[in-house]
């Protein structure tokens, strides 16, 4: 006979809880409402989802891929992309700078006579 120790069987159930909220998902709602004589002063909406990384790829919602604080490649490919925008924003300048003075209107030397 095999001995059973106090509390395996409230473990094995939250284990097969958390395998099935990880594989299916969980979304959890809710609004806060901060009101002063019923003028409406704050409203925090709350939305919280539980999956695995796996599952929420799968509904794309892969958000810390992306994200320069989470993930270190994201944060050089954005420098990398600023940078870039950088350079055409200059080369813009340059080729607005060269059209405005090749368009301005030449000034004689001196005041026009009447």
């Amino acid at each position: 006979m095999a001995m059973e120790l106090p509390g395996s069987h409230r473990a094995t159930g939250l284990v097969d809880v958390l395998d099935r909220v990880l594989d299916k998902g969980l979304v959890i709602a809710g609004d806060i409402k901060v009101s002063l004589a019923e003028v409406e002063l704050l409203t925090i909406r709350i939305r919280l989802l539980v999956c695995s990384l796996d599952k929420a790829q799968e509904i794309g919602l892969d958000w810390w891929r992306y994200d320069r604080d989470l993930s270190p490649g994201a944060a050089k490919a954005a420098l990398a992309e600023h940078e870039d925008l950088r350079a055409e924003i200059r080369l813009l300048t340059k080729r607005v700078e060269a059209l405005t003075a090749a368009h301005a209107p030449k000034r004689a030397g001196g005041r026009r006579r009447r």
